[in-house]
């Protein structure tokens, strides 16, 4: 029997693969109790923002009630989003 002039291939998508480079953004909500100077001062050390985009970002977070303050890949923002909470923000990651 002759070999076919091709072959057929199947792709499979591997569950880990799925999402990981998607992109997801964490998002700043505003509070009572944590000062502009701290919510810059944190943009700054963990986000590695400049002055002025740390100051325009906690501006619209307190006007508007939350703010998406980075994006990328989650597994990328995972360890930005836990500094942001240890240091007393409300901070979420959304898909």
């Amino acid at each position: 029997m002759p070999k076919p002039l091709w072959e057929e291939q199947e792709d499979v998508l591997v569950e880990d693969d799925i999402g990981s480079d998607l992109p997801a953004h964490i998002i700043v909500f505003n509070d009572d109790f944590n000062t502009f100077e701290w919510v810059i001062q944190c943009f700054m050390e963990v986000l590695k923002h400049t002055h002025e985009q740390a100051e325009q970002l906690s501006i619209i977070i307190h006007f508007k009630g939350k703010a998406t303050v980075k994006t990328g890949p989650k597994k990328e923002l995972i360890p930005l989003c836990e500094a942001l909470l240890d240091r007393g923000l409300s901070a979420i990651i959304e898909e």
